[in-house]
Parts: C-alpha cells; structure tokens; sequence
C-alpha cells in the first residue's frame, strides 16, 4: 500500500508546494506517495486499509486557537484518529508543526503560547534516547532544522519518549510506541521550498512583512541536510 501526506493547509498553493517538498526529500512519486486534502476532504472510512502510514504537514492553524471553524474542528478529530490508531500501532505517521500539538493535547499533555520559535533556521539536538532511536538515528547528533510556528510544548506528553529537543522549544521531536512520531520543526523543508512557502504566510503573523528579505537571506544561506534524514527513515522503515 501507500503512503499518503494528510494536507492541513487550506490554501492551495501552500498545500501543493509542501506535498512537493514531501515528495522530494523522501524520493517518491505520487504513486508511492499519495495526497489527500484534509481541509477539503474529511478522513476516508477506508483510510488505514488505504495507506500503509501517514505523513502531516503544518497549517496556519493552532491547536491553542481560541474560535475555531468548524472546519479546523473536524480537521482535528480526522487528525486524532490517525494519531490514536499509530500510537496503537494499527498504523504508522509523522506529524510536524501544527501536528504535533494535536498529539500531544490528545495525549493530555500541554500545548501553550510560552514556546514559540521565529521563522527560520534553528538549532536542535538529539537527546540520548533521540540519538539510539532507529528513525532519528539517522540524523547527527547535533543539527539545524527550519521552522515556524506560535505554540509548542515544555515537556513530551504521557507515554511519549522524548527524541529531540533545543532551548526556545523543548520538545522538537518524540516517539510514542515504535509507529507514531511527531516533530516540531519541519523535516521535509529545504532552503528555498521554504522561502517560497514564507510567501503565503507574509501576512500570517509569524515574521514582519518587512523582514521578509533578511529572514529569506538567512534560510537560504543556511545548508540542511539532517531533518530529511529522519523522514527518508521513517519511510523506508514504515512506508
């Protein structure tokens, strides 16, 4: 069976360029790995006979959001299924960004506002379960990865290992079982692809309209290499 990358991003340009960034960096095609909208399209009844394992990306939605659509609502609970079968381990994922914080609220652990990380390159490192786990093994010790977002968590949720971790959000990467991982920075973005995907979000909230040069500058003078490690093992392991 395939693999399928779970979409939470509701507009269409972001969503296509991030699947894009999926396929590249783990190898794929779009046979091997497939695409489904979740802001258009709930979670198929079929969805676990379907797909072998599921990879989900970011989204301009926060699990702390105050009013949220009834849109974001169902996109959530679509999520936690996913999330509840692979802890279960009657399937695999990888949640990053915005994914990794249904997780952990549907772990009961704590999602806040206290952990944000500006957009850009930032450093991470393997903690000692991080660096003998066989998917995040694959990264070196010590690495950069780029990220974005306003929420994130101080400590993993129950049951989560933690796998990787920094100074400005300490919960970048855990594992839960050996089928559901979740990571706070984003491993299949690479310089550019994310330079132009900052494109869609100027007006997000995440940097000044005005700083979009210098950050652009930044991201693309900054090689990354490690985060698409963890991703090309997780599917040849899970995939």
């Amino acid at each position: 069976m395939p693999l399928v990358t779970l979409c939470v991003r509701p507009q269409r340009a972001a969503a296509r360029a991030e699947y894009a960034s999926f396929l590249s960096e783990t190898g794929l095609d779009e046979g091997a790995l497939q695409f489904h909208d979740l802001t258009r399209e709930p979670l198929p009844a079929d969805a676990f006979e379907r797909w072998s394992g599921f990879l989900i990306g970011g989204s301009p939605f926060n699990v702390t959001d105050d009013d949220k659509s009834d849109l974001q609502l169902r996109v959530e609970a679509d999520l936690e299924q996913v999330a509840a079968a692979a802890a279960a381990s009657r399937t695999s994922a990888l949640f990053t960004c915005y994914g990794i914080g249904v997780v952990t609220r549907m772990l009961g652990g704590e999602v806040s506002r206290e952990f944000p990380e500006p957009t850009g390159p930032t450093p991470v490192w393997l903690t000692p379960a991080g660096v003998n786990d066989p998917i995040t093994a694959a990264m070196e010790d010590e690495f950069v990865a780029l990220s974005a977002h306003k929420e994130g968590s101080g400590t993993v949720p129950p049951g989560a290992v933690l796998l990787a971790t920094n100074l400005a959000c300490p919960v970048q990467a855990y594992r839960v079982g050996d089928r559901l991982y979740a990571t706070q920075f984003h491993p299949e973005s690479t310089p550019l692809p994310f330079t132009e995907r900052m494109s869609f979000y100027r007006d997000g909230g995440y940097f000044s309209v005005g700083d979009y040069d210098e950050i652009a500058g930044r991201v693309l003078a900054t090689p990354i290499i490690e985060p698409a490690r963890m991703l090309r093992s997780f599917v040849r392991t899970w995939g």
